[in-house]
């Protein structure tokens, strides 16, 4: 039987395999991976250097990754599964920083290691991406974006880099304070939960819920102003419980007991990853550090 191959035919295997890879991790070739064709030679050579020399004199790993598109893929989550992939950082730091920038989909993500959070803040990076990187890319200049970018998270961690709180950015507010109102449900509920109730258990709740009321606020609306809901509830709660057993209207947490005590039970590391290295090129290749979700995500 004679089988007839039609021209157009490899070139639909081609796509179909392409598809198939769009969500793959690119292979870690260095600390510089640009596989989108934004930089220079001299460029990534620069930027190679200068992060090389930052990794030797403190350790801290970081890389840069440009994507053409993502396609379906979700930009936190693509870079989540790139930095897990690569374990930038070292396995005891967590000292790993990830920038992820995406030309096609004209997005941008500084992902940060654990061990990294407290020197580059959420609101640090998003600060980074609004005043070095998106008004460089707007102007297309991709080098010069790319490179201030990588000097201000070098900066930041160093404790030098310095910049005017601008806020958030028009386009991100609507976000923000949207998320804010579910965070005040959520986390309220569960906070009235605790005020309301007698024992024990109801102040274990309250003392779980400090790290909800501290790093969401944070997050969401940067620093002063993200410390605010925190000072709010550690004085507030305490009054509130009061008066509500004063007037008698607190009950033993009950069924809530066995509920808060699961709790507890959720793994707190998140997308904490651990294990074995992913090696590159040129001698550079992850330490195993791990990641929690720290970072921001910016467009241009």
């Amino acid at each position: 039987m004679k089988i007839t191959v039609r021209p157009a035919l490899p070139f639909l295997l081609l796509f179909t395999i392409g598809i198939g890879l769009a969500g793959e991790v690119p292979f870690l070739a260095g600390r510089v991976n640009d596989t989108a064709g934004m930089l220079s030679r001299s460029a990534v050579a620069e930027m190679e250097q200068l992060l090389k020399e930052h990794e030797d004199s403190t350790s801290n790993q970081i890389a840069v990754l440009t994507m053409q598109s993502l396609g379906d893929e979700v930009l936190e989550e693509y870079s989540m599964k790139v930095a897990e992939t690569w374990k930038l950082g070292k396995a005891e730091k967590d000292n790993g920083v990830l920038l992820l920038i995406v030309r096609d989909d004209r997005m941008v993500r500084i992902e940060v290691g654990s061990g990294l959070e407290g020197d580059l803040t959420d609101a640090t990076c998003g600060r980074i991406i609004r005043r070095e990187i998106v008004p460089r890319f707007r102007d297309g200049d991709f080098e010069a974006g790319v490179r201030s970018g990588v000097e201000a998270i070098i900066a930041s961690i160093n404790g030098a880099y310095e910049a005017d709180d601008d806020g958030f950015a028009a386009e991100d507010l609507g976000g923000r304070i949207v998320g804010f109102l579910l965070f005040l449900i959520v986390v309220g509920l569960f906070t009235l939960m605790a005020a309301a109730s007698t024992g024990a258990a109801s102040w274990g709740l309250f003392a779980f819920l400090v790290p909800f009321w501290l790093l969401f606020p944070l997050g969401l609306l940067g620093s002063p102003a993200g410390f605010i809901p925190l000072g709010a509830y550690l004085v507030g709660f305490p009054l509130l419980k009061l008066w509500l057993v004063k007037t008698g209207r607190a009950r033993p947490l009950g069924p809530l007991g066995s509920f808060g005590r699961g709790l507890g039970g959720f793994p707190t590391g998140g997308w904490t990853s651990r294990g074995g290295t992913f090696s590159g090129g040129g001698g550079f290749s992850g330490g195993g550090g791990g990641f929690s979700g720290g970072g921001a995500s910016g467009r241009w």
